[in-house]
């Protein structure tokens, strides 16, 4: 075999573009049938979706080596199954959901009138109720309803059962009131929230990586019939690989407009999925339901750096030298870029989304993207130290 023709071979193998993306072969990897016998814990099948019943779930739990034994058969379910798993009565006892429920109405209400909160990664400003960090406005604002609510087994069982020990927990609260239009299918964080030039640059490996370095899932804080809107599901579409540069594409749409599962949730009901999974909240067609869901992000505890880097003040000092030797020539732009590369933050997140939300896309102005904007505008050193610490502030809880 001739060297160019291996070269493009290993080439298409690492580097996946929008091109691939085969809707026939996203058919073919979605129209399965979920067989109960392989999965001995869930209590039924119901539209290809495997649904848990809370009580036998703790029992199990309580066995060593049934404990081990269930969480397997959810990675499995997660991985290669229908990618989605439902959890009846995750709540015992729904009081902690309801303590819950008011207080995110309180904290809806207080940012209402403070002007607070805004952009929302799949809805216009204002269509909905979001509250960003809802983890944590929750555990200051009344720490024993916290304890209670986070206390659930099913909640810790599922996070350990994808992610491991030692998850990151996170949290966002949405109400979505009667009226309240559909998402369009997407996948989730990480690469579902890039464009499709960015995700095309990443190789393969990170497409699969990023389906395991988080976990989706909702509490349902209302009885949730299908007429409110649930979440709208294709099972197995996670295990298409190319599946996140084909997400927006309008055949991959039709096709889960047409093909997509919706299952009604009571209170304290919990589901949870491979965030590779195409999804979208519904349209709430009913006359009264506010629709409310506490939306979990749970995250592996390794996609962190081992050192703590200060990169905004890497940045205010890097920025006058690079200035100053692009203006000299002895630094070439593409050199620039590389150190920029090596010292601002390159990535969006965390931050703070109520300071800083999503306005215009999926994700706010990453670090990188502001020094680069400065440098091609030739702002003096001090303005970009403004809005560098504008920026970072904004981070801030």
């Amino acid at each position: 075999m001739k060297a160019d023709n291996y070269a493009k071979l290993r080439s298409d193998r690492v580097w996946l573009t929008a091109d691939v993306c085969s809707i026939d072969d996203f058919a073919a990897s979605t129209q399965r049938t979920t067989n109960p016998a392989d999965y001995p814990f869930a209590s039924e099948v119901r539209k290809n979706v495997l649904i848990y019943d809370g009580a036998p779930v703790r029992a199990a739990a309580g066995d060593p080596a049934r404990r081990k034994a269930l969480l397997a058969e959810w990675v499995e379910a997660m991985t290669d199954g229908p990618g989605v798993v439902v959890f009846r009565g995750a709540f015992e006892d729904v009081a902690p959901v309801d303590a819950a429920t008011e207080a995110f109405n309180a904290i809806i209400a207080e940012e209402r009138a403070a002007g607070a909160g805004g952009g929302d990664h799949f809805a216009k400003p204002g269509a909905n109720d979001r509250v960003w960090n809802a983890l944590e406005k929750l555990c200051l604002r009344d720490p024993a309803t916290f304890a209670a609510y986070y206390g659930n087994d099913i909640i810790a069982l599922i996070s350990e059962a994808w992610l491991g020990p030692a998850y990151q927990v996170t949290s966002q609260v949405n109400n979505v009131r009667p009226g309240g239009a559909s998402q369009s299918a997407h996948r989730d964080y990480h690469l579902g929230f890039q464009t499709a030039p960015i995700i095309e640059r990443y190789p393969v490996h990170v497409h699969r990586v990023s389906p395991v370095l988080t976990l989706q899932g909702a509490v349902a804080h209302c009885d949730m019939p299908v007429e409110s809107g649930p979440t709208l599901y294709l099972p197995y579409s996670q295990t298409y690989l190319p599946g996140y540069l084909a997400m927006n594409r309008p055949e991959f749409q039709a096709y889960f407009a047409e093909h997509h599962v919706q299952l009604p949730l009571k209170k304290g009901d919990a589901a949870f999925f491979n965030p590779a999974l195409f999804h979208a909240a519904g349209t709430n067609r009913s006359a009264d339901i506010q629709r409310m869901a506490n939306l979990l992000q749970v995250s592996s505890a390794y996609g962190r750096a081992m050192e703590s880097v200060d990169r905004t003040r890497m940045s205010a000092a890097l920025y006058p030298v690079l200035q100053r030797m692009l203006d000299d020539g002895s630094l070439t732009s593409q050199a620039a870029g590389n150190a920029i590369a090596s010292s601002a933050e390159g990535y969006s997140f965390p931050t703070n989304l109520d300071r800083d939300p999503p306005l215009g896309g999926l994700a706010p102005e990453t670090q990188q993207a502001l020094f680069h904007r400065a440098l091609d505008a030739g702002w003096e050193p001090a303005v970009f130290v403004e809005a560098l610490e504008k920026q970072a502030c904004k981070k801030l809880t």
